[in-house]
C-alpha cells in the first residue's frame, strides 16, 4: 500500500472531528517542514481552537518556513475564534494547501485572497472530492438551510427486517451494530418513528468513544410521534442526552409537564395529512444547526422519506440470512414507485464486509 501523503493525513485528522465540531465543519491540518510533520491538529468543539490553529501551537517555531495542508479553506472573519488566516500569516508559513474552498459566504475564497495577499504561495484542489465527502453535511446545510439526510436500515437477504411476529434481534452482526454506533457518534441526529419505539423500545445511543465506552456527544435522538402515542417511561429518555418528540397535533400541559420531568422536548409540527411534514421537522432542525441526520426507520418513516425526496445518502446493512413471510415487515414502506425505471438509483456506490454482513453505501440522485 503507498505511504499516505501529507494531505491524506489531514483529511483522517478531519473525520476525527466529525459529529463533535457541528455546525462548525471537521477540518484537519498538517504543517511540514523540510519532509517532516512538525504540527497536525483537528477542529475542536465551538468555541475551542480550529484545526489550523492546534497544528500551528504544536509546531511552534518550527511553522516559519512551513508548508500546511488543510483539509477546508482557512476561515477569514472573526466568531467565536480569530481567523484563522491571521494565525497562519502570524506563524510564517511559507505554503497552504488547500483541498477545497469553504462554501460558507463568509469566507469563500476570501480565506485563500488574504493568503495570497500576505504573499503565502496556496494550492487549492487536493483530494477535493474526498474533503468535499468529510463535510458533505456542512456544505448542505450551508447550501439550502436543510440537514443531510442518511436513511440507514438492516435487513436479511430478503429484504425482512423482522420476522412476522415482529422478533428482529438480532438480523445483523455483532460488528455491524457496532459500525451504526460509529454512525451515530459521526452524526448530530438520529431519527425514528414510533413505532419503532413502541416495538424496540430502544436506547439509540451512540456507545462508542474514549470515556469508558461512552461517546463524548450524544446525538440529538428526534421521534416521529404523529399523535403523541410515545410513553414518558420509553428507554430512549433515561439516556444520556436530548430527546426531541415531534407531534402533528397541539401539545396539552399535562403531556408537557410528563415529557419535561425526563428532560425531552415536545414539538409540534405542521402537519401533512395529518401526519407530521417530514420537511417543516427537518428545516426546523437546520434552524437548530443539525448538519446530519442518521434516520434508522421503521419502514413507514424510511417509505415517507424516499417518496417525498428527502434522502440524501443510504447505508445498508444485508445479513445472510433468509426470513421470509408475506406478512414480515420490510425497510422500506411508504408509496413507492409504479415502474422500475423511477426506482431510486444510488451512485458512487461502495460495499464493504461486515463480518459476514454486506454493507451497501451510496448516494440518491448525482
Amino acid at each position: 500500500m503507498a505511504p499516505m501523503d501529507h494531505m491524506e493525513q489531514a483529511l483522517c485528522l478531519a473525520k476525527l472531528a466529525l459529529g463533535q465540531v457541528s455546525p462548525n465543519p471537521a477540518v484537519g491540518a498538517v504543517v511540514v517542514r523540510d519532509d517532516a510533520v512538525v504540527g497536525q491538529g483537528y477542529t475542536q468543539p465551538p468555541g475551542s481552537a480550529h484545526a489550523e490553529v492546534a497544528a500551528l501551537e504544536q509546531a511552534g517555531e518550527a511553522a516559519r518556513g512551513s508548508t500546511m495542508y488543510v483539509t477546508l479553506e482557512p476561515c477569514c472573519h472573526q466568531g467565536r475564534t480569530p481567523p484563522c488566516t491571521r494565525a497562519i500569516v502570524a506563524a510564517g508559513v511559507a505554503e497552504v494547501h488547500v483541498a477545497m474552498l469553504d462554501p460558507n459566504p463568509l469566507v469563500s475564497g476570501k480565506g485563500e485572497k488574504e493568503l495570497k495577499q500576505q504573499g503565502i504561495r496556496t494550492r487549492v484542489g487536493e483530494h477535493e472530492e474526498e474533503a468535499r465527502e468529510v463535510n458533505e453535511a456542512y456544505i448542505k446545510l450551508i447550501a439550502t438551510g436543510m440537514p443531510f439526510i442518511i436513511a440507514k436500515f438492516a435487513m436479511s437477504l430478503d429484504g425482512k427486517i423482522a420476522t412476522r411476529t415482529g422478533d428482529s434481534r438480532w438480523i445483523t452482526s455483532s460488528e455491524s451494530r457496532r459500525y451504526v454506533h460509529s454512525l451515530r457518534h459521526v452524526t448530530d441526529a438520529v431519527m425514528v418513528g414510533v413505532n419503532t419505539v413502541l416495538a424496540d423500545d430502544p436506547q439509540l445511543t451512540s456507545r462508542c468513544g474514549d470515556r469508558g465506552g461512552k461517546a463524548r456527544k450524544q446525538p440529538l435522538r428526534v421521534i416521529v410521534d404523529s399523535q403523541g402515542r410515545t410513553p414518558p417511561g420509553a428507554r430512549v429518555f433515561s439516556e444520556p442526552g436530548c430527546t426531541l418528540v415531534a407531534l402533528a397535533r397541539q401539545i396539552g400541559p399535562e403531556e408537557k409537564e410528563a415529557f419535561g420531568k425526563v428532560n425531552a422536548e415536545l414539538m409540534a409540527v405542521p402537519s401533512e395529512g395529518g401526519l407530521v411534514d417530514l420537511k417543516e421537522l427537518l428545516r426546523v432542525l437546520g434552524q437548530r444547526q443539525i448538519t446530519s441526520v442518521l434516520v434508522e426507520g421503521g419502514g413507514t418513516l424510511l417509505g415517507s422519506m424516499f417518496d417525498q425526496g428527502l434522502v440524501d445518502k443510504v447505508i445498508a446493512f444485508v445479513a445472510p440470512v433468509i426470513i421470509g413471510g408475506a406478512e414480515a415487515q420490510t425497510a422500506v414502506g411508504g408509496r413507492g414507485v409504479d415502474r422500475v425505471a423511477d426506482s431510486v438509483r444510488l451512485r458512487r456506490v461502495t460495499t464493504m464486509n461486515c463480518d459476514g454482513d454486506v454493507v451497501v453505501s451510496g448516494y440518491v440522485g448525482g
